[in-house]
């Protein structure tokens, strides 16, 4: 299943921007691989390909040289068409980091569950469940959840939600960072985790909504945070 509304072209720009910003599998500045290799790998044409890189060249992700391939760019402007430039620098606390997730990631499960394509959803599990393995290894899973939780946000396809998501991802990765040192924390997600992806799983947008809203709870209460 594909994202409904968008082009293949289009669902391919979305699996592109997902392996540099979710996977890392490009960093900013790197080469992209040849034509013929990442149509394959991608399993497209080369004329959906280059649709596809001509969208991620228009958002200022990509860019073509000349003679000399296709790069992530170093200069993405990823608040272009919202300035969220002042909030990223703000110095935010963990009540306020766990209450900006509390409002916006149950919705962002919910439309996640609705939208998300075949691809996406197959990221979402992959990232939860390698989550889980380093949990009960008790290794750091800090990129794993965080990984998780964005391919969440991602998969709403909503265009502010994309907008949005630097500062998203900074709730995220600082709370996560912050969780790591709170084995009731630690252990709550992975029972919550297994939660959200069984009704993503199943595309329960309901289910999923709640589940991750229980999930953000019981990390506020990990850390004392009421909820008033």
């Amino acid at each position: 299943m594909k994202a409904k509304g968008k082009s293949l072209a289009e669902n391919i720009a979305d699996d592109l921007l997902a392996r540099i910003t979710i996977d890392k599998e490009y960093a900013l500045g790197d080469k992209l691989p040849n034509e013929n290799k990442l149509s394959a790998d991608l399993q497209v044409s080369r004329t959906t390909l280059r649709e596809a890189i001509r969208i991620l060249v228009m958002h200022n992700v990509l860019e073509i040289r000349r003679g000399k391939g296709t790069y992530v760019k170093n200069n993405q402007e990823p608040n272009k068409g919202i300035d969220l430039n002042g909030l990223s620098d703000l110095p935010l606390d963990v009540k306020d980091l766990y209450e900006m997730r509390l409002i916006f990631e149950p919705q962002s499960a919910y439309y996640a569950a609705k939208r998300a394509s075949d691809k996406e959803l197959e990221r979402i599990l992959y990232y939860g469940r390698l989550e889980e393995e380093m949990i009960l290894k008790k290794e750091d899973r800090t990129e794993a959840e965080q990984a998780f939780h964005k391919s969440i946000a991602k998969a709403t396809h909503n265009e502010f939600m994309n907008r949005l998501m630097p500062i998203l991802y900074q709730a995220i990765d600082k709370g996560v960072i912050l969780s790591n040192t709170r084995e009731k924390i630690v252990q709550n997600t992975l029972n919550d985790h297994r939660m959200i992806m069984e009704f993503l799983s199943v595309r329960d947008a309901l289910g999923a909504k709640t589940a991750m809203e229980l999930h953000i709870i019981h990390a506020m209460r990990g850390f004392g945070i009421t909820e008033e």
